[in-house]
Parts: structure tokens; C-alpha cells; sequence
């Protein structure tokens, strides 16, 4: 995700619970073995978000979408969906959750048995037979649909629940009002996730540490482009005044990084040198000069990827964008289809590209992780900047340590700035800031090959900061402790490391 003057970004939900209940009753003569798996991903951040007792192997989602009519009417779309979500149990589960948020849900199947509706019991009460109950609490945020079949299911047992849901958009926000998740847009929707707002649109295990593969299906009245992760599975058709879009994502992807964007898109097709597909969707109402500006950047994909490439190589089947007209404010970096609002410049386009690898490929194992995330992908626009004959890194550390010891900037603890700090603009830079000395302290060849080992040995799943330390104390053969100390765990300006 980038910030700055045109990207605002303070996206938090500080713990709030949202949460899709599915509990099967523990199978007769189990003899009490079956346990609830955990409410969260033990995220203390999120401690709702993601769920305990189950891996989610695969996301099918299939979608039809109405977006808003034209102004003056109301800015509310339609969203209905159904979600195939294939998961394997790692414990004996007498039930589990899935996230999902403000959408109403019609039906539930499990490996195609279905569950009958009830009214919610009273806490504690045990229902028997396949039923489900939904219960959403404004005033906690916490949403529950709670799914009981008769038999519980055993460690290492895959199942595929469907859901049916659907309900009216318009635009999600976290605790903090800034928008997230699907985002409802006059032409269509803007669809970002980061932290928790998956939930928003599709039932989830919303926590990074539960990454699975994706395929979409979208459904859009005629003339509308609907935009996801991947690549297209085939051509789009349409019938009856409906054209329906496939996309497939076949690498392992965390939830917030997952889109299905809707609007007035331009698709253009290209490739870097290797042979990699680069699929970059632009909003056709974009300004003059948000276009050329845009235009300009989104040129120097291919060599960009070859740049970060000096970091392993590009870690995903396709690369590419979606630049949107709307202006909310946002650059994130969606799994190969990063999102722009309103433009796309140089320096942005390098923070997002440069999250492939750091954020995507290699997940924070916790929110407190995140500068893991900003620190590299900011990092990486001080190097391109030198690079390309701007700016120099030391310039960009420089401008840093000038910041005065006396300001709030020093006060965040990098390695775990609360949940209201995620977007703090040290998590960005400081995090940057850190990379250089680390870079200075170790020497070139050893940082080099610790970053490659990061996402080598991470790539598919998560890592934190002490696995950060760890791999970097392994390749140089220094004891870091002190460093880390110093530069992401006190909260004051580093003078000496």
C-alpha cells in the first residue's frame, strides 16, 4: 500500500469481530474429542479475523453484480454471490468459522447436505441436525452465521461448504469511516481489502496466515469489465444482456490481496521480456493527464520487474493493474492486479510492484508485521529512484534522520505500532530507514542474500519480524539484537546502531 499526498490510507478495524459462524455438532460416540476451532486467527490486532481449526485450500466465487444507477439515485448496488470454499480440518472440529460481513445469507450446504434455517438460540443451546442461524450485530460490528450438520468433522477430513448470500453495497468502512473492501462506485465497485474487508464480499477466513488459491466468476450488466487476480480462464460471453467474466488465481494468495473490481475498463495486454503477461485495466474516464501520467508508468512494468528481480524471481503467473477514476484515495497492492485510484505514477506503481514480493509472496504473520510490508516496498522506491538518476537512497535516509527527535514520528514502535498505526507514516519510512542501515550495518552481499532468502524460504505463507532478525543475523553472522532494538522496537529517533 502507498500514502502520500494524493494516497491517504489510515485503515484499521482495532479488534472488531466479524464473523460467519459454521459449527457442525460433535459426531455420536465421539467421545468428546471434538472441539470448537478458535473464533480468530490469534491476530491480537484482529482477534476476530481468520479463524483456528481449519486451512481454506481453495476460494470458487461466483458473482453477479448490479452496479448503482446513474446519479441522483442512491450510490447502492446489488451483490449476489456464491462461494464454493474448500477446506481441510487440523483438528477435530465440532464447529468453525467463517468471516463475512453485512451481506445477508440465503443457504449452506456441506459436501452438498443441506442446512435448514432456525431461529437463533439462546447462547449455550444445542440444536441438532443440519441448521444454520444468522445473527448480525450492528452495535458489536460482529456478524455470525452459525451452521450445525450432524457430525463433526475429523483432523485431516477435507469438505466444501457453499454459501448462497447477497444483500444491497454500497461503501464498507473500518472503525475510522475510511473505505475498504467493495467499495460501490457509480461505473461499478472498487474492491480493496487491506487488513479485513474481504468479509465484505465474499464468506472468508480473513487473516493472512490462511492463504488459498482463488477462482472468480462475475457477472456484470453488458458493457461493464469486471477485473480480478490471475488470469482470465477464458473468453468473457454475454447473453441477455449480462457478460460474465473468469479469472483464475492458482497461487496462494491472502485474503486482503484478493479483488474482483467492477467498472469502465480498457484491458491491455503486454509482456516483459521472459514471457510474463501483464494485464493492466484503465479506467476509461480518467483525465487527460491522470492518463499520460498513467500511461507513462504502467510503460515501465517490465523493467521494473526485472529491477525487483535482483530479489528473486517475479513470484506470481501474471502482473499488471487496475486504475480506477474513483476518488477514495487508495494504492494497494492486490495479488498481480494492484489498484490506483485516480492515477498511477512512477513511484507508486514501484511501491506496489515491489509488494509482490514483500507482502504477497511473503505475508505479515501478524499485523504488527506490516512494516515488513511498507518498509520494503518504500525501500524500493528510494533504490529505483537512484537508480533511474533521482534521488539517491542516502538522500531518502538523510530526509528521514532529519525528522526532529522531538516529533511524534519517533514515538511509533515499528514492530508493533497498535492497530491504529498500521498506516503510520513510520511504518513506511522508518521501516525504509531500517532497511538502509541494516544494508550499511551487513554489507551488500549479505543483505542482498538475505532478501532473497526471505522470499525463498517464505514465499506461499507468512514470516515476522523476530524471522526477519533471525534470517539476517543467519546470512551475515552478526547478532542483531541490538539494531533491531534500536530501530523498530524504541519508540525514539536512532542515533547509534
Amino acid at each position: 500500500m502507498e500514502t502520500g499526498s494524493r494516497l491517504r490510507r489510515t485503515l484499521v478495524t482495532g479488534g472488531v469481530g466479524l464473523a460467519l459462524l459454521v459449527a457442525p455438532a460433535a459426531a455420536a460416540g465421539s467421545g468428546g474429542d471434538f472441539e470448537p476451532g478458535a473464533s480468530g486467527a490469534g491476530d491480537p490486532y484482529f482477534p476476530f479475523s481468520g479463524n483456528g481449526g481449519y486451512d481454506v485450500l481453495h476460494y470458487d466465487l461466483d458473482l453477479t453484480y448490479t452496479p448503482p444507477e446513474a446519479a441522483p439515485a442512491p450510490l447502492t448496488g446489488q451483490l449476489d454471490g456464491k462461494a464454493r470454499i474448500k477446506l481441510r480440518a487440523t483438528q477435530d472440529l465440532s464447529r468453525f468459522n467463517l468471516d463475512l460481513r453485512g451481506l445477508e445469507v440465503d443457504s449452506v450446504r456441506i459436501d452438498g447436505m443441506k442446512a435448514h434455517e432456525v431461529t437463533a438460540p439462546p447462547a449455550g443451546t444445542s440444536v441438532k441436525g443440519r441448521v444454520f442461524w444468522h445473527v448480525q450485530d450492528d452495535a458489536e460490528r460482529e456478524w455470525e452465521l452459525t451452521v450445525q450438520p450432524r457430525a463433526g468433522i475429523r483432523a485431516g477430513r477435507t469438505v466444501t461448504v457453499v454459501v448462497r448470500y447477497g444483500g444491497a453495497t454500497t461503501v464498507p468502512t473500518d472503525i475510522e469511516g475510511v473505505p475498504y473492501g467493495w467499495v460501490t462506485t457509480r461505473d461499478g465497485a472498487m474492491v480493496v481489502n487491506e487488513p479485513d474487508g474481504a468479509m465484505t464480499w465474499y464468506p472468508v477466513s480473513d487473516h493472512p496466515t490462511d492463504k488459498a488459491t482463488y477462482d472468480f466468476k462475475v457477472t456484470v450488466p453488458k458493457g461493464k469489465v469486471a477485473v480480478a487476480n490471475g488470469l482470465p480462464a477464458r473468453e468473457p460471453r454475454t447473453r441477455r444482456g449480462w457478460t460474465t467474466w473468469w479469472w483464475d488465481a492458482p497461487d496462494q494468495m491472502a485474503s486482503y490481496l484478493s479483488t474482483a473490481s467492477v467498472g469502465d475498463y480498457d484491458l491491455r495486454e503486454s509482456e516483459t521480456a521472459s514471457g510474463l503477461p501483464i494485464i493492466d485495466a484503465v479506467d476509461d474516464a480518467l483525465t487527460p493527464a491522470d492518463l499520460a501520467e498513467t500511461e507513462a508508468s504502467l510503460a515501465l512494468e517490465p523493467e521494473m520487474i526485472g529491477f525487483l528481480e535482483q530479489f528473486g524471481p517475479y513470484p506470481f503467473n501474471s502482473a499488471g493493474s487496475i486504475v480506477d477514476d474513483d476518488s477514495v484515495g487508495y494504492a494497494l497492492e492486490c495479488q498481480t492486479r494492484p489498484v490506483y485510484s485516480e492515477v498511477a505514477d512512477e513511484s507508486t506503481v514501484m511501491h506496489e510492484l515491489a509488494h509482490q514480493w514483500f507482502g504477497n509472496a511473503v505475508s505479515p504473520y501478524r499485523w504488527a508485521d506490516i512494516w515488513l510490508n511498507e518498509g520494503w516496498a518504500t525501500y524500493a522506491q528510494w533504490i529505483w529512484s537512484e537508480d533511474q538518476g533521482g534521488d539517491t537512497a542516502q538522500q531518502a535516509f538523510d530526509q528521514v534522520m532529519g525528522i526532529p527527535a522531538t516529533s511524534s514520528f519517533w514515538d511509533v514502535v515499528v514492530a508493533d505500532p497498535g492497530p491504529f498505526g498500521l498506516f503510520s507514516g513510520a511504518i513506511y519510512s522508518r521501516g525504509a530507514a531500517t532497511l538502509f542501515a541494516l544494508r550499511q550495518k551487513i554489507g551488500d552481499d549479505a543483505f542482498l542474500e538475505g532478501a532473497r532468502e526471505w522470499v525463498a524460504r517464505y514465499d506461499d505463507g507468512t514470516a515476522s519480524t523476530a524471522d526477519f532478525e533471525a534470517l539476517m543475523e543467519e546470512v551475515s553472522g552478526q547478532d542483531l539484537g541490538a539494531f533491531f532494538d534500536v530501530w523498530v522496537r524504541t519508540p525514539e529517533k536512532p542515533t547509534s546502531w
